[in-house]
């Protein structure tokens, strides 16, 4: 029994241990599994965690978060003065995320035709049709854009509205509007943007790196429906504005300029006129003007008058510069270029004589001066003053091309001057080897060769600042200003120069050939009573661009200029292209405009304006006072802007300290003496009369009681008395009238 029970035990135990190894195994089977996936979930999550986590958590932000550019405001530009010529303004503007608007359309089950009506009813800026056409923008390979602009330059007010809207893809954000508060005014020069704010033209696109600022980022947080969440963004990069530009321009010579141009393109019905106004000591343009012009608020209308095959091609032709773009043979103004550079050579002196018989013959070539019947016997001065072809083909053969080449590539023509506008032209120089002695003659007297009007400008200014060849730039500083509006300069623009490009014995004497150039014309000319100005014509023909060949009735009148001669501080370019009233020569067409240019800078110039600026002075032809009372010549000579000094107890003016008929600057004091008794002084100086009028001549030689004569019709050409000399009243002056006007 026992034995029996004893083996039943030993089986039931057997059984039992089979079971709890089962048991054992499936547990650890288990444990296995278990282990295996919390394995594999480590191994997922060290996957995502180091290999996926930036892709997705990019995708997770893309789902919550959206991104929104903050615009800077672009940099204001001003004048010399600190005048403001552009501005910005914050405005806002409004872009689609279509990935967000699709998203929006399927949570609020609305359609894009219900969101663009519900959008038109507070933006009035943009059209139904407009808002519709963006939501269903396309990319170029028909696939669904996403992103798309909607409207520029709202209001807060209009922004905010559409911000209230809640429609989760429309992106409200801070824009600026850029605003030309003088519309026309330096337009050509200071260029416009693009709807994109970038810089497209001008001062605008040259310096557009600076203007620009740069944009700021923030970044909002919305649920999957297209709430917002309650805060308002992750993370806020404010955007950096932009630099201010401060241009050389003055604003009073620049509308001075304008002025002038607009008169002459109406008075002479011309195709344009331009006007370049420039510190000949330092290459700053203080001012720049091309007619007709366009308002860079609207830069995309007026475009109609302007030539072009195409709209484009008209609206490209409306926003050039043709100060700095176009190239034009010079004609007579390319004189001193070659005067100066025989002078430099020691070919031609101020005793040379030429002889003009109107032409000089090459081969079976004639070459004509401008004047056929010729000029006859002349000095150097008046060959320039003549603007005589033949005298100057002449100087032209001393030099020879290779010299006349070395100071036209010396004095910058050929190549661009690196004014700091966009779209300068280099002109044509023909090399020496090409050179013809037929070329060498015209070149001489300014055809053959091309040039713009700044390399003439850069050249005249190295003769008027006596040799120094500066490039010309129309920005003066980089600036900013604080927190407190304390303006900042971040750069300063300095001028390339290349020193002793010219000797000042060459210069000095050239701009006196230039004077008596201009002394000639008289007031009916460039002439200014009682300033030194001098300056040089041309009247170029242009060349027939279907023929190749000169035209007989397109030009371009011009004239070059300087002022004071003894210490030249301004100096001017007036170029009127094709006028079309009768009248082309430089002398009866730029020379007056010039004229009426000066008489108005003059004053500015005076004007406590500019004082500190500019040193300029009126001479005047001092009035005889002898014989006066103390009161009437004190009277007199402040008429004259003449101070008085009174020596002497006596009540009649018998002598003054210095002859009357001198001339003297504007505010010079004179000392009279006053006696009750005594012989009054009779000598007087012979004054310079001319470029005068007859009226004016008149007046000034009753005052000075010499008996005159006046010969011919016109201005005053010359007089048998030199300037200068010692006279008793009563004597005999034989003056010359003329009236011409110079090639």
């Amino acid at each position: 029994m026992m034995g029996d029970r004893g083996m039943v035990n030993k089986k039931k135990k057997k059984k039992k241990d089979k079971k709890s190894l089962g048991y054992k195994q499936r547990l650890n089977l288990v444990y296995s599994i278990v282990f295996c996936l919390l394995g594999f979930l480590v191994i997922r999550l060290g996957w995502l965690m180091l290999v996926s986590g930036r892709a997705l958590e990019a995708k997770a932000n893309s789902e919550w978060q959206r991104e929104i550019s903050v615009t800077a405001t672009r940099g204001d530009i001003l004048d010399r003065n600190e005048s403001v010529l552009v501005s910005s303004a914050n405005v806002y503007r409004l872009d689609f995320d279509l990935d967000a608007i699709r998203t929006h359309i399927k949570n609020k089950d609305v359609t894009k035709e219900e969101i663009a009506t519900q959008i038109a009813s507070v933006v009035t800026e943009v059209s139904y049709d407009e808002i519709l056409e963006a939501l269903n923008k396309k990319n170029s390979d028909g696939s669904d854009a996403t992103y798309a602009r909607l409207a520029r330059g709202i209001t807060k007010d209009v922004a905010d509205s559409a911000d209230d809207l809640g429609i989760y893809g429309l992106i409200v954000s801070r824009d600026v509007k850029r605003y030309y508060p003088n519309g026309n005014f330096l337009s050509t020069a200071l260029g416009g943007i693009n709807s994109e704010g970038v810089g497209l033209t001008g001062i605008e696109l040259q310096y557009d790196e600076y203007l620009a600022g740069i944009s700021g980022m923030k970044i909002g947080a919305y649920d999957s429906w297209g709430n917002r969440l309650p805060f308002e963004t992750y993370k806020f990069t404010p955007p950096v504005d932009g630099n201010d530009i401060i241009l050389t321009i003055d604003e009073n010579l620049q509308y001075v300029a304008e002025k002038i141009a607009q008169k002459g393109l109406e008075e002479h019905n011309a195709k344009g006129v331009h006007v370049l106004i420039m510190d000949p000591n330092n290459g700053e343009i203080l001012a720049m003007v091309n007619k007709p012009d366009y308002d860079p608020n609207t830069p995309y209308e007026g475009y109609e008058s302007f030539e072009g095959e195409t709209e484009n091609d008209q609206i490209q032709n409306m926003w050039r510069n043709w100060l700095v773009s176009d190239t034009f043979e010079p004609g007579s103004t390319f004189k001193t270029v070659t005067m100066v550079a025989a002078l430099e050579e020691g070919l031609v002196s101020d005793d040379d004589i030429f002889v003009c018989n109107g032409s000089v013959k090459f081969g079976n070539t004639t070459v004509h001066c401008w004047k056929r019947e010729g000029h006859g016997t002349q000095t150097l001065a008046e060959v320039l003053k003549n603007s005589c072809n033949v005298g100057m083909m002449e100087i032209g053969q001393r030099l020879g091309i290779e010299k006349l080449n070395k100071y036209i590539y010396k004095l910058g023509f050929g190549k661009t001057t690196g004014i700091d506008l966009p779209g300068e032209a280099s002109g044509i120089v023909k090399s020496s080897d090409t050179v013809s002695a037929i070329d060498l003659a015209t070149i001489s007297f300014g055809q053959t060769n091309t040039v713009t009007s700044l390399q003439l400008m850069t050249a005249f200014n190295a003769i008027a600042n006596g040799g120094d060849l500066i490039q010309p730039h129309i920005v003066k500083e980089i600036s900013h200003e604080d927190e407190s509006g304390n303006r900042i300069i971040d750069e300063e623009i300095k001028a390339a120069i290349k020193t002793d490009v010219l000797s000042d014995e060459s210069t000095a004497l050239l701009r006196s050939y230039l004077e008596r150039t201009v002394t000639k014309d008289g007031p009916d000319g460039s002439f200014v009573q009682g300033y030194n100005v001098g300056g040089k014509t041309g009247t170029a023909q242009k060349v027939d661009p279907e023929t190749g060949t000169y035209s007989k009735d397109k030009y371009i009148s011009s004239m070059i200029a300087l002022a004071p001669v003894e210490n030249p501080q301004i100096t001017v370019f007036i170029a009127v292209d094709e006028p079309s009233n009768g009248a082309y020569y430089g002398g009866e067409v730029a020379a007056p405009l010039m004229k009426e240019l000066f008489e108005e800078v003059f004053k500015y110039m005076d004007s406590p304006l500019a004082k500190e600026r500019f040193s300029i002075y009126k001479n005047v032809i001092i009035p005889d006072v002898r014989g006066k009372s103390i009161e009437e010549a004190k009277e007199i000579l402040k008429a004259n802007n003449l101070e008085a000094e009174v020596k002497g107890n006596g009540k009649t003016i018998v002598s003054m300290d210095t002859y009357p008929g001198a001339t003297v600057k504007e505010g010079t004091t004179i000392t009279i003496t006053a006696k009750d008794s005594g012989q009054v002084e009779k000598q007087v100086i012979m004054p310079d009369l001319k470029g005068n009028t007859e009226e004016f001549a008149t007046s000034i030689l009753n005052n000075l009681g010499l008996v005159y004569e006046f010969e011919g019709e016109g201005n005053v050409y010359s007089q048998s008395v030199t300037a200068g000399n010692k006279v008793v009243k009563g004597t005999k002056v034989t003056i010359t009238l003329k009236k011409e006007f110079e090639y």
